[in-house]
């Protein structure tokens, strides 16, 4: 695949991200103002990073669509629109000193936190359509195919987390009868935003927090497609992985096992638990999880040992009979 072929506005995109992460990492480093507990550049910095890298790995999907070009075109234009306006708001905000998610404060942050949930729900949708594409298309290694595909479906569901977080509190809907809160949501679960965290991500260590979970289930969509060229990278080297039978049953039980993760996370933080503070019943979830995965990756490896042709190949071979 060459540069090219990529979609040149996420390219753009990403690269002018990479500059902004560099400014905004510089901030956190020398301005020592705090917003909500954390460095006032830390949520700039790490949605710059974010949305970066979510800028690329669309690009190389969208490099994969063989058909529906012309819409895969528009899906990554359409989500460099909203991302932009996204950061923009972030940074601006971080700016002016005010909490640019959650804030009910004024009727302007009102605004500019609607205008966030609506340009995130717009990435969401166009994330949905290309996951469809690539659903549907047939790709030509399965194992990759696989990985594409496990991961975005993973990642679609980590990015709905982050709406739970707009729900409000038990404390915000609780307030006396004509009292608007002016927070509405939170990260945080059985805690309030701010507190002691985990360091650079900031994942409560005294509650419950759905960023854990959002995170891990968002970076589906580089983690498994990355697993795939590396098992492909790897079986060069050892002849167990060559059979591409085995390789996609790798892929399968380790997109089964990164959703187990996900869901696992969640549901941790629903309950108020943090995520450095698993209680038995979490670590008995965990201990399942990890022995299906074990069992499952034994399963994937006793797989066929002769290398089976590609779909080239077979037809090339057919062709020759």
């Amino acid at each position: 695949m060459r540069l090219a072929q990529l979609h040149r506005p996420l390219v753009v995109s990403a690269a002018a991200l990479t500059v902004l992460a560099v400014l905004t990492g510089a901030g956190v480093l020398l301005d020592d103002r705090e917003l909500v507990g954390a460095p006032l550049w830390l949520k700039p910095f790490k949605f710059s990073v974010s949305i970066a890298v979510y800028s690329v790995t669309i690009a190389w999907m969208l490099s994969l669509l063989d058909r529906r070009q012309r819409l895969g075109w528009w899906l990554g234009t359409v989500s460099v629109a909203a991302l932009t306006t996204e950061i923009v708001i972030i940074v601006g905000q971080a700016a002016r000193g005010r909490q640019s998610h959650f804030n009910n404060q004024t009727p302007f942050d009102s605004t500019l936190y609607s205008v966030m949930g609506a340009t995130i729900a717009i990435a969401w949708v166009c994330t949905l359509i290309l996951a469809v594409l690539l659903l549907i298309q047939r790709l030509p290694d399965r194992a990759n195919a696989l990985a594409v595909r496990f991961g975005l479906i993973v990642g679609l569901a980590g990015m709905m987390v982050g709406f739970l977080m707009t729900m409000p509190t038990k404390a915000q809907l609780d307030l006396p009868a004509g009292e608007s809160p002016t927070i509405v949501g939170a990260h945080s679960v059985g805690v309030a935003d701010g507190g002691p965290g985990l360091p650079l991500v900031g994942w409560s260590t005294t509650g419950g927090d759905l960023r854990a979970g959002h995170f891990i289930g968002m970076h589906a969509l580089q983690a498994l497609p990355l697993l795939g060229f590396l098992l492909a990278l790897a079986s060069r080297r050892f002849a167990r992985l060559r059979p591409d039978q085995v390789r996609a049953r790798l892929v399968t039980v380790a997109g089964l096992a990164y959703a187990a993760l996900t869901g696992l996370t969640v549901w941790q933080a629903l309950r108020g638990q943090s995520i450095v503070d698993p209680d038995a019943l979490t670590l008995a979830a965990a201990g399942v999880a990890l022995l299906a995965t074990v069992a499952g990756t034994m399963w994937a490896l006793s797989g066929p040992r002769t290398v089976e042709p590609t779909a080239t190949e077979a037809r090339m071979l057919s062709e020759v009979h």
